[in-house]
Protein backbone atom coordinates (compact mmCIF):
# COMPACT_ATOMS: atom_id res chain seq x y z
CA UNK A 1 0.00 0.00 0.00
CA UNK A 2 1.50 3.51 -0.61
CA UNK A 3 1.55 5.55 2.12
CA UNK A 4 3.52 8.50 1.17
CA UNK A 5 1.91 10.46 -2.13
CA UNK A 6 3.64 10.49 -5.19
CA UNK A 7 5.67 13.59 -5.30
CA UNK A 8 6.90 13.38 -1.52
CA UNK A 9 9.50 10.58 -1.89
CA UNK A 10 7.02 7.59 -2.01
CA UNK A 11 8.13 4.42 -4.04
CA UNK A 12 6.22 4.56 -7.47
CA UNK A 13 2.44 3.42 -7.02
CA UNK A 14 1.99 -0.22 -8.63
CA UNK A 15 -0.05 0.07 -11.73
CA UNK A 16 1.63 3.08 -12.83
CA UNK A 17 3.39 2.66 -16.38
CA UNK A 18 6.86 3.16 -17.01
CA UNK A 19 8.18 6.44 -18.80
CA UNK A 20 10.12 9.51 -18.90
CA UNK A 21 9.37 10.87 -15.73
CA UNK A 22 9.74 9.48 -12.83
CA UNK A 23 5.81 10.57 -10.36
CA UNK A 24 7.46 9.61 -7.29
CA UNK A 25 10.50 12.50 -7.52
CA UNK A 26 9.94 15.08 -4.72
CA UNK A 27 8.65 18.24 -5.84
CA UNK A 28 9.84 21.88 -5.16
CA UNK A 29 8.38 24.57 -2.95
CA UNK A 30 6.85 26.97 -4.88
CA UNK A 31 9.54 29.42 -4.13
CA UNK A 32 11.98 26.83 -5.37
CA UNK A 33 10.87 26.81 -8.94
CA UNK A 34 13.13 30.36 -9.91
CA UNK A 35 12.01 31.52 -13.19
CA UNK A 36 10.33 28.83 -15.23
CA UNK A 37 9.70 28.22 -19.30
CA UNK A 38 6.83 25.66 -20.47
CA UNK A 39 7.67 24.96 -23.82
CA UNK A 40 4.55 24.19 -25.95
CA UNK A 41 2.64 26.68 -23.57
CA UNK A 42 -0.11 27.58 -25.92
CA UNK A 43 -1.86 24.09 -25.61
CA UNK A 44 -4.95 23.54 -23.44
CA UNK A 45 -3.38 22.02 -20.05
CA UNK A 46 0.30 23.84 -20.43
CA UNK A 47 -1.42 27.14 -20.23
CA UNK A 48 -3.50 26.34 -17.35
CA UNK A 49 -0.05 25.79 -15.36
CA UNK A 50 1.26 29.04 -16.79
CA UNK A 51 -1.68 31.02 -15.44
CA UNK A 52 -1.67 29.51 -12.06
CA UNK A 53 2.11 29.48 -11.93
CA UNK A 54 1.97 33.58 -12.98
CA UNK A 55 -0.92 34.42 -10.58
CA UNK A 56 1.32 32.59 -7.98
CA UNK A 57 4.27 35.14 -8.41
CA UNK A 58 6.45 32.88 -10.53
CA UNK A 59 7.64 34.43 -13.22
CA UNK A 60 7.21 32.73 -16.49
CA UNK A 61 8.05 32.48 -19.57
CA UNK A 62 6.96 29.90 -22.70
CA UNK A 63 7.59 29.43 -26.30
CA UNK A 64 4.63 27.26 -28.90
CA UNK A 65 5.62 25.52 -32.12
CA UNK A 66 2.30 28.72 -33.79
CA UNK A 67 1.10 31.67 -32.66
CA UNK A 68 -2.72 30.95 -31.44
CA UNK A 69 -5.15 32.97 -29.80
CA UNK A 70 -4.51 31.09 -26.52
CA UNK A 71 -0.32 32.33 -26.93
CA UNK A 72 -1.83 35.79 -27.65
CA UNK A 73 -4.33 35.75 -24.27
CA UNK A 74 -1.23 34.96 -22.14
CA UNK A 75 0.89 37.61 -23.76
CA UNK A 76 -1.91 40.03 -22.41
CA UNK A 77 -1.74 38.41 -19.59
CA UNK A 78 1.76 39.56 -19.00
CA UNK A 79 3.88 36.30 -20.00
CA UNK A 80 6.78 36.52 -22.40
CA UNK A 81 5.78 34.00 -25.17
CA UNK A 82 8.12 33.16 -28.30
CA UNK A 83 6.86 31.21 -31.53
CA UNK A 84 8.90 28.35 -32.54
CA UNK A 85 11.51 26.60 -30.08
CA UNK A 86 15.40 27.53 -29.40
CA UNK A 87 17.54 26.94 -26.30
CA UNK A 88 18.72 30.49 -26.00
CA UNK A 89 14.97 31.31 -24.57
CA UNK A 90 16.38 29.42 -21.90
CA UNK A 91 18.66 31.95 -20.65
CA UNK A 92 18.03 32.55 -16.74
CA UNK A 93 15.69 29.64 -16.91
CA UNK A 94 15.55 27.54 -13.42
CA UNK A 95 12.74 24.66 -14.07
CA UNK A 96 11.34 23.87 -17.60
CA UNK A 97 7.85 22.38 -17.87
CA UNK A 98 6.93 19.76 -20.76
CA UNK A 99 4.75 17.42 -21.21
CA UNK A 100 4.72 13.87 -22.50
CA UNK A 101 4.08 15.02 -25.99
CA UNK A 102 7.31 17.44 -25.79
CA UNK A 103 10.02 14.60 -27.17
CA UNK A 104 13.34 14.63 -26.10
CA UNK A 105 14.99 15.87 -28.95
CA UNK A 106 12.79 19.37 -28.94
CA UNK A 107 15.73 21.89 -28.82
CA UNK A 108 14.53 22.94 -25.59
CA UNK A 109 14.10 20.36 -23.71
CA UNK A 110 17.21 19.14 -24.76
CA UNK A 111 19.21 22.09 -23.81
CA UNK A 112 17.46 21.70 -20.27
CA UNK A 113 18.68 18.05 -19.74
CA UNK A 114 22.07 19.23 -21.07
CA UNK A 115 22.48 22.17 -19.17
CA UNK A 116 20.99 19.85 -15.26
CA UNK A 117 18.30 22.48 -15.17
CA UNK A 118 15.01 21.18 -13.39
CA UNK A 119 12.92 19.52 -15.35
CA UNK A 120 8.81 18.80 -14.25
CA UNK A 121 5.91 16.97 -16.40
CA UNK A 122 3.33 19.63 -16.91
CA UNK A 123 1.35 17.65 -13.76
CA UNK A 124 4.08 18.01 -11.53
CA UNK A 125 3.87 21.90 -12.08
CA UNK A 126 0.24 21.92 -11.24
CA UNK A 127 0.82 20.17 -8.40
CA UNK A 128 2.90 22.71 -7.04
CA UNK A 129 1.06 25.49 -8.32
CA UNK A 130 -1.70 24.24 -5.59
CA UNK A 131 0.55 23.10 -2.83
CA UNK A 132 -1.40 23.70 0.52
CA UNK A 133 -5.06 23.53 -1.14
CA UNK A 134 -7.76 20.97 -0.38
CA UNK A 135 -8.07 19.59 -4.42
CA UNK A 136 -10.55 17.61 -6.33
CA UNK A 137 -9.09 15.62 -8.78
CA UNK A 138 -11.48 14.31 -11.71
CA UNK A 139 -9.58 11.06 -13.80
CA UNK A 140 -11.78 8.96 -16.23
CA UNK A 141 -11.19 8.16 -19.82
CA UNK A 142 -14.98 10.07 -20.07
CA UNK A 143 -16.15 13.23 -19.31
CA UNK A 144 -12.78 14.39 -16.94
CA UNK A 145 -13.20 17.65 -18.81
CA UNK A 146 -16.82 18.44 -18.05
CA UNK A 147 -17.19 17.29 -14.39
CA UNK A 148 -13.96 19.57 -13.70
CA UNK A 149 -15.90 22.47 -15.64
CA UNK A 150 -19.18 21.43 -13.69
CA UNK A 151 -18.05 21.02 -10.49
CA UNK A 152 -15.98 24.92 -10.63
CA UNK A 153 -19.27 26.19 -12.57
CA UNK A 154 -21.49 25.02 -9.08
CA UNK A 155 -18.55 26.19 -6.02
CA UNK A 156 -18.30 29.30 -7.66
CA UNK A 157 -22.15 29.64 -7.81
CA UNK A 158 -22.54 28.59 -4.46
CA UNK A 159 -20.23 31.71 -3.28
CA UNK A 160 -16.83 29.72 -3.11
CA UNK A 161 -13.81 30.97 -5.43
CA UNK A 162 -11.80 27.43 -6.00
CA UNK A 163 -8.90 27.52 -7.99
CA UNK A 164 -9.13 25.48 -11.03
CA UNK A 165 -7.17 23.76 -14.43
CA UNK A 166 -9.34 22.47 -16.73
CA UNK A 167 -8.50 20.65 -20.17
CA UNK A 168 -10.54 23.11 -22.12
CA UNK A 169 -12.22 26.74 -21.83
CA UNK A 170 -15.59 27.59 -20.39
CA UNK A 171 -18.34 28.61 -23.00
CA UNK A 172 -19.60 31.52 -20.15
CA UNK A 173 -16.28 33.88 -20.41
CA UNK A 174 -14.13 31.90 -18.11
CA UNK A 175 -10.78 30.56 -18.57
CA UNK A 176 -9.42 27.15 -18.41
CA UNK A 177 -7.41 28.18 -15.10
CA UNK A 178 -8.21 30.46 -12.26
CA UNK A 179 -6.43 31.31 -9.49
CA UNK A 180 -8.70 31.74 -6.48
CA UNK A 181 -9.21 32.94 -2.84
CA UNK A 182 -11.05 29.87 -1.43
CA UNK A 183 -8.06 27.50 -0.37
CA UNK A 184 -10.05 24.87 -2.75
CA UNK A 185 -8.66 23.71 -5.72
CA UNK A 186 -10.29 21.60 -8.94
CA UNK A 187 -8.33 19.90 -11.07
CA UNK A 188 -8.77 18.02 -14.34
CA UNK A 189 -6.60 14.50 -13.74
CA UNK A 190 -5.22 12.96 -16.78
CA UNK A 191 -4.66 9.41 -16.73
CA UNK A 192 -3.07 9.42 -20.91
CA UNK A 193 0.34 8.80 -18.99
CA UNK A 194 0.13 8.05 -15.77
CA UNK A 195 0.51 11.85 -14.06
CA UNK A 196 -2.54 11.68 -12.37
CA UNK A 197 -0.99 9.81 -8.98
CA UNK A 198 0.55 13.38 -8.63
CA UNK A 199 -2.03 15.16 -6.85
CA UNK A 200 -2.63 13.82 -3.48
CA UNK A 201 -6.82 15.12 -3.66
CA UNK A 202 -8.88 14.92 -0.96
CA UNK A 203 -11.65 13.75 -3.48
CA UNK A 204 -10.99 11.37 -6.25
CA UNK A 205 -13.21 11.47 -8.93
CA UNK A 206 -13.39 8.46 -11.33
CA UNK A 207 -16.27 8.39 -14.07
CA UNK A 208 -14.88 5.75 -16.19
CA UNK A 209 -12.33 3.12 -16.29
CA UNK A 210 -11.83 2.15 -20.15
CA UNK A 211 -9.70 0.73 -22.74
CA UNK A 212 -7.84 3.85 -23.61
CA UNK A 213 -4.06 4.58 -24.20
CA UNK A 214 -2.57 1.16 -24.71
CA UNK A 215 -0.01 2.63 -26.39
CA UNK A 216 1.07 3.84 -23.04
CA UNK A 217 -0.69 1.07 -20.64
CA UNK A 218 0.50 -1.63 -22.65
CA UNK A 219 -2.98 -3.97 -21.58
CA UNK A 220 -6.15 -3.65 -20.80
CA UNK A 221 -4.97 -4.93 -17.20
CA UNK A 222 -2.44 -2.28 -16.78
CA UNK A 223 -4.74 0.26 -17.41
CA UNK A 224 -6.75 -0.55 -14.02
CA UNK A 225 -3.70 -1.14 -11.88
CA UNK A 226 -3.10 2.99 -13.38
CA UNK A 227 -6.32 4.30 -11.93
CA UNK A 228 -5.86 1.72 -8.62
CA UNK A 229 -2.81 3.68 -7.92
CA UNK A 230 -4.63 6.49 -8.49
CA UNK A 231 -7.10 5.44 -5.89
CA UNK A 232 -4.09 5.24 -3.19
CA UNK A 233 -3.00 9.05 -3.52
CA UNK A 234 -6.32 10.17 -2.21
CA UNK A 235 -5.43 11.23 1.30
CA UNK A 236 -6.23 9.62 4.55
CA UNK A 237 -9.72 10.23 5.81
CA UNK A 238 -10.48 11.77 1.99
CA UNK A 239 -13.21 10.47 -0.59
CA UNK A 240 -13.90 8.70 -3.92
CA UNK A 241 -16.42 8.95 -6.07
CA UNK A 242 -17.02 6.57 -8.88
CA UNK A 243 -19.75 5.84 -11.63
CA UNK A 244 -21.67 2.96 -10.55
CA UNK A 245 -22.95 2.64 -14.42
CA UNK A 246 -19.38 2.13 -15.45
CA UNK A 247 -18.50 -1.26 -15.25
CA UNK A 248 -14.28 -0.65 -14.54
CA UNK A 249 -15.01 2.48 -12.59
CA UNK A 250 -17.95 0.33 -9.94
CA UNK A 251 -15.06 -2.51 -9.72
CA UNK A 252 -12.61 0.06 -8.85
CA UNK A 253 -15.07 1.56 -6.06
CA UNK A 254 -15.34 -1.83 -4.46
CA UNK A 255 -11.83 -2.32 -4.51
CA UNK A 256 -11.25 0.95 -2.57
CA UNK A 257 -13.84 0.32 -0.08
CA UNK A 258 -12.53 -2.78 0.71
CA UNK A 259 -9.24 -1.26 1.60
CA UNK A 260 -11.07 1.11 3.92
CA UNK A 261 -11.75 4.12 1.52
CA UNK A 262 -14.78 6.15 1.63
CA UNK A 263 -16.74 6.06 -1.39
CA UNK A 264 -19.82 7.16 -2.92
CA UNK A 265 -21.58 6.02 -6.44
CA UNK A 266 -23.63 7.36 -8.94
CA UNK A 267 -25.73 6.63 -12.09
CA UNK A 268 -28.82 4.56 -13.26
CA UNK A 269 -27.66 1.56 -11.11
CA UNK A 270 -29.69 0.19 -8.82
CA UNK A 271 -27.97 0.99 -5.17
CA UNK A 272 -26.09 3.69 -6.27
CA UNK A 273 -25.62 6.69 -3.48
CA UNK A 274 -26.71 8.58 -6.32
CA UNK A 275 -29.10 7.15 -8.21
CA UNK A 276 -30.42 8.61 -11.89
CA UNK A 277 -33.89 7.75 -12.76
CA UNK A 278 -36.16 9.62 -15.23
CA UNK A 279 -34.07 11.14 -17.69
CA UNK A 280 -35.55 12.96 -20.36
CA UNK A 281 -33.13 14.84 -23.09
CA UNK A 282 -34.81 17.36 -25.62
CA UNK A 283 -32.85 19.30 -28.02
CA UNK A 284 -29.99 20.62 -26.59
CA UNK A 285 -31.63 20.59 -22.88
CA UNK A 286 -31.70 17.23 -20.64
CA UNK A 287 -33.02 16.51 -16.96
CA UNK A 288 -33.28 14.09 -14.30
CA UNK A 289 -34.35 13.18 -11.03
CA UNK A 290 -31.54 12.28 -8.45
CA UNK A 291 -31.65 10.49 -5.31
CA UNK A 292 -29.40 11.08 -2.67
CA UNK A 293 -28.56 13.40 0.48
CA UNK A 294 -31.77 12.07 1.98
CA UNK A 295 -34.43 12.95 -0.54
CA UNK A 296 -35.03 13.24 -4.59
CA UNK A 297 -34.03 16.48 -6.35
CA UNK A 298 -34.68 18.08 -9.90
CA UNK A 299 -31.39 18.06 -12.00
CA UNK A 300 -31.88 20.30 -15.06
CA UNK A 301 -29.44 21.42 -17.52
CA UNK A 302 -29.10 23.50 -19.95
CA UNK A 303 -26.34 20.70 -22.05
CA UNK A 304 -27.39 17.77 -24.13
CA UNK A 305 -27.37 14.15 -23.32
CA UNK A 306 -27.41 11.27 -20.88
CA UNK A 307 -23.75 11.61 -20.35
CA UNK A 308 -24.08 14.79 -19.44
CA UNK A 309 -26.39 14.24 -16.44
CA UNK A 310 -24.12 11.59 -15.31
CA UNK A 311 -21.45 14.06 -15.31
CA UNK A 312 -23.74 16.70 -13.54
CA UNK A 313 -24.44 13.85 -11.13
CA UNK A 314 -20.68 13.30 -10.41
CA UNK A 315 -20.24 16.81 -9.14
CA UNK A 316 -23.02 17.39 -7.23
CA UNK A 317 -21.67 14.02 -4.97
CA UNK A 318 -18.10 15.50 -5.25
CA UNK A 319 -19.37 18.73 -3.91
CA UNK A 320 -21.71 17.44 -1.50
CA UNK A 321 -20.00 14.50 0.10
CA UNK A 322 -16.58 15.71 -0.68
CA UNK A 323 -16.64 19.42 0.96
CA UNK A 324 -20.06 19.50 2.46
CA UNK A 325 -21.75 22.33 -0.63
CA UNK A 326 -25.50 22.52 0.03
CA UNK A 327 -27.09 20.49 -2.05
CA UNK A 328 -29.85 23.04 -3.34
CA UNK A 329 -26.68 25.99 -4.08
CA UNK A 330 -25.02 22.69 -6.44
CA UNK A 331 -27.79 22.19 -8.58
CA UNK A 332 -28.96 25.82 -9.23
CA UNK A 333 -24.91 25.87 -9.97
CA UNK A 334 -25.26 23.01 -12.24
CA UNK A 335 -28.15 24.74 -14.02
CA UNK A 336 -26.32 27.46 -15.04
CA UNK A 337 -23.64 25.43 -16.81
CA UNK A 338 -22.86 26.49 -19.86
CA UNK A 339 -20.59 23.75 -21.50
CA UNK A 340 -17.04 24.00 -22.31
CA UNK A 341 -15.06 24.35 -25.48
CA UNK A 342 -15.05 21.59 -27.68
CA UNK A 343 -17.63 19.83 -26.11
CA UNK A 344 -20.78 19.52 -28.11
CA UNK A 345 -19.90 23.39 -28.69
CA UNK A 346 -22.19 24.94 -31.24
CA UNK A 347 -20.14 27.07 -33.52
CA UNK A 348 -22.94 28.43 -35.68
CA UNK A 349 -25.68 28.51 -38.43
CA UNK A 350 -25.98 28.64 -41.81
CA UNK A 351 -28.12 27.83 -44.59
CA UNK A 352 -30.42 26.32 -41.88
CA UNK A 353 -27.60 24.11 -41.07
CA UNK A 354 -26.41 23.60 -37.39
CA UNK A 355 -22.52 22.96 -36.62
CA UNK A 356 -21.28 21.37 -33.62
CA UNK A 357 -17.72 20.79 -32.40
CA UNK A 358 -16.76 18.22 -29.80
CA UNK A 359 -13.35 16.97 -28.93
CA UNK A 360 -14.54 12.85 -28.49
CA UNK A 361 -11.48 10.54 -29.39
CA UNK A 362 -11.82 6.99 -28.44
CA UNK A 363 -14.88 5.08 -28.88
CA UNK A 364 -17.29 5.80 -25.63
CA UNK A 365 -16.98 9.63 -25.93
CA UNK A 366 -17.63 9.67 -29.72
CA UNK A 367 -20.68 6.78 -29.19
CA UNK A 368 -22.00 9.24 -26.98
CA UNK A 369 -21.74 12.59 -28.97
CA UNK A 370 -23.75 11.03 -31.57
CA UNK A 371 -26.66 9.92 -29.49
CA UNK A 372 -26.62 13.54 -28.19
CA UNK A 373 -26.49 14.70 -31.55
CA UNK A 374 -29.46 12.20 -33.15
CA UNK A 375 -31.59 13.76 -29.89
CA UNK A 376 -30.84 16.92 -31.18
CA UNK A 377 -31.05 17.10 -34.79
CA UNK A 378 -34.18 18.84 -36.20
CA UNK A 379 -37.07 16.71 -37.17
CA UNK A 380 -36.48 15.77 -41.20
CA UNK A 381 -32.83 16.86 -40.66
CA UNK A 382 -29.87 14.41 -41.24
CA UNK A 383 -27.35 13.69 -38.52
CA UNK A 384 -23.93 14.32 -40.06
CA UNK A 385 -20.77 13.60 -38.52
CA UNK A 386 -17.05 14.66 -39.79
CA UNK A 387 -14.48 12.53 -37.28
CA UNK A 388 -10.69 12.90 -37.38
CA UNK A 389 -9.37 9.79 -35.89
CA UNK A 390 -6.93 10.79 -32.99
CA UNK A 391 -3.27 8.80 -33.06
CA UNK A 392 -2.31 5.52 -35.05
CA UNK A 393 -2.27 3.17 -32.35
CA UNK A 394 -5.97 4.31 -31.28
CA UNK A 395 -7.17 4.06 -34.76
CA UNK A 396 -5.60 0.65 -35.30
CA UNK A 397 -6.46 -0.77 -31.75
CA UNK A 398 -10.20 0.41 -31.98
CA UNK A 399 -11.15 0.53 -35.52
CA UNK A 400 -14.18 -1.41 -35.41
CA UNK A 401 -15.34 0.06 -32.15
CA UNK A 402 -15.04 3.35 -33.75
CA UNK A 403 -17.35 2.06 -36.69
CA UNK A 404 -19.86 0.81 -34.20
CA UNK A 405 -20.29 4.06 -32.45
CA UNK A 406 -19.88 6.61 -35.62
CA UNK A 407 -22.91 4.49 -37.16
CA UNK A 408 -25.80 5.77 -36.08
CA UNK A 409 -25.31 9.19 -37.84
CA UNK A 410 -26.75 9.60 -41.21
CA UNK A 411 -23.53 10.15 -42.99
CA UNK A 412 -20.36 9.73 -41.66
CA UNK A 413 -17.46 11.64 -43.15
CA UNK A 414 -13.89 10.11 -42.12
CA UNK A 415 -10.48 12.22 -41.95
CA UNK A 416 -7.39 10.70 -41.98
CA UNK A 417 -5.58 10.24 -39.13
CA UNK A 418 -4.14 13.55 -36.80
CA UNK A 419 -1.28 11.69 -36.04
CA UNK A 420 -0.22 14.18 -32.65
CA UNK A 421 2.95 12.39 -30.75
CA UNK A 422 3.45 9.17 -33.25
CA UNK A 423 5.10 8.32 -36.37
CA UNK A 424 3.01 7.05 -38.90
CA UNK A 425 2.08 3.30 -39.06
CA UNK A 426 1.66 1.33 -42.67
CA UNK A 427 -1.33 0.25 -42.85
CA UNK A 428 -3.74 2.52 -40.65
CA UNK A 429 -5.56 4.94 -41.85
CA UNK A 430 -8.64 6.78 -41.47
CA UNK A 431 -10.01 4.02 -44.22
CA UNK A 432 -10.14 1.51 -41.57
CA UNK A 433 -12.78 3.62 -39.61
CA UNK A 434 -14.60 4.29 -42.40
CA UNK A 435 -15.07 0.48 -43.68
CA UNK A 436 -15.54 -0.19 -40.02
CA UNK A 437 -18.79 2.06 -40.09
CA UNK A 438 -19.94 0.51 -43.51
CA UNK A 439 -19.58 -3.07 -42.05
CA UNK A 440 -21.73 -1.71 -39.06
CA UNK A 441 -24.70 -0.81 -40.91
CA UNK A 442 -23.57 2.95 -41.33
CA UNK A 443 -22.93 4.74 -44.52
CA UNK A 444 -19.45 6.31 -44.69
CA UNK A 445 -16.65 8.11 -47.04
CA UNK A 446 -13.24 8.54 -46.06
CA UNK A 447 -11.85 11.83 -47.70
CA UNK A 448 -7.92 11.77 -46.93
CA UNK A 449 -7.69 15.40 -48.03
CA UNK A 450 -8.66 17.71 -45.12
CA UNK A 451 -8.66 20.64 -47.26
CA UNK A 452 -11.44 19.45 -49.23
CA UNK A 453 -13.32 18.62 -46.12
CA UNK A 454 -15.51 22.21 -46.07
CA UNK A 455 -16.49 21.96 -50.09
CA UNK A 456 -17.71 18.14 -49.83
CA UNK A 457 -19.57 19.00 -46.35
CA UNK A 458 -21.15 22.27 -48.28
CA UNK A 459 -22.50 20.27 -50.73
CA UNK A 460 -23.26 17.67 -48.92
CA UNK A 461 -25.85 19.23 -46.22
CA UNK A 462 -29.13 20.59 -46.74
CA UNK A 463 -31.31 22.66 -44.33
CA UNK A 464 -32.09 21.07 -41.25
CA UNK A 465 -29.41 19.12 -41.08
CA UNK A 466 -26.83 19.05 -37.72
CA UNK A 467 -23.13 18.79 -38.76
CA UNK A 468 -20.87 17.51 -35.98
CA UNK A 469 -16.91 17.49 -36.72
CA UNK A 470 -15.64 15.04 -33.64
CA UNK A 471 -11.66 14.72 -33.08
CA UNK A 472 -8.85 15.69 -30.57
CA UNK A 473 -7.00 16.90 -33.21
CA UNK A 474 -7.34 20.25 -35.82
CA UNK A 475 -10.54 19.11 -36.87
CA UNK A 476 -11.84 21.89 -34.85
CA UNK A 477 -10.78 24.28 -37.11
CA UNK A 478 -13.49 22.90 -39.91
CA UNK A 479 -16.69 23.72 -38.66
CA UNK A 480 -15.89 28.03 -39.55
CA UNK A 481 -14.54 26.73 -42.46
CA UNK A 482 -17.66 25.02 -43.28
CA UNK A 483 -20.27 27.42 -42.40
CA UNK A 484 -18.27 30.25 -44.38
CA UNK A 485 -18.63 27.93 -47.64
CA UNK A 486 -22.34 27.42 -46.47
CA UNK A 487 -23.28 31.09 -46.31
CA UNK A 488 -20.84 31.20 -49.81
CA UNK A 489 -23.17 28.60 -51.64
CA UNK A 490 -26.38 30.38 -50.55
CA UNK A 491 -25.48 33.72 -51.59
CA UNK A 492 -24.45 32.04 -55.40
CA UNK A 493 -27.61 30.42 -55.20
CA UNK A 494 -29.17 33.84 -54.38
CA UNK A 495 -27.14 35.60 -57.40
CA UNK A 496 -27.85 32.32 -60.00
CA UNK A 497 -31.58 33.03 -58.78
CA UNK A 498 -31.72 36.28 -59.96
CA UNK A 499 -29.99 36.67 -63.09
Amino acid sequence: MVTEAPGTGADLPVGVPPGRFDWSTPLPQLRALGRVHLVAVGGAGMSAVARLLHGRGVAVSGSDSADSAMVAALRAEGLRVWVGHDAAYLDGVDTVVVSTAIREDNVELAAARRLGLRVLHRAQALAVAVGGMRTIAIAGANGKTTTTAMVVTALRHAGLDPTYAIGGELVDGATNAHLGAGGLAVLEADESDGSFVVYRPEVGVVTSVQPDHLDVYGTVEAVAAGYRAFVTTIRPGGLLVVCADDPGAARLGEWAAGRGLRVVSYGRSAGSSWQVTDLSAVGTRSSALVRGAGGSHRLALAVPGWFNVLNATAALAACCDGFGVDTRAVLAGLGAFAGTRRRFERKGEAAGVVVVDDYAHNPAKVAAVVDAGRGAVADGGALVVCFQPHLYSRTRDFAAEFGQALAGADVVVVLDVYAAREDPVPGVSGQLVADAVEASGGRARFLPDQAAAPGELARLLRSGDLLITVGAGDITRLGPLVLAELDRQKSHSHVDGES
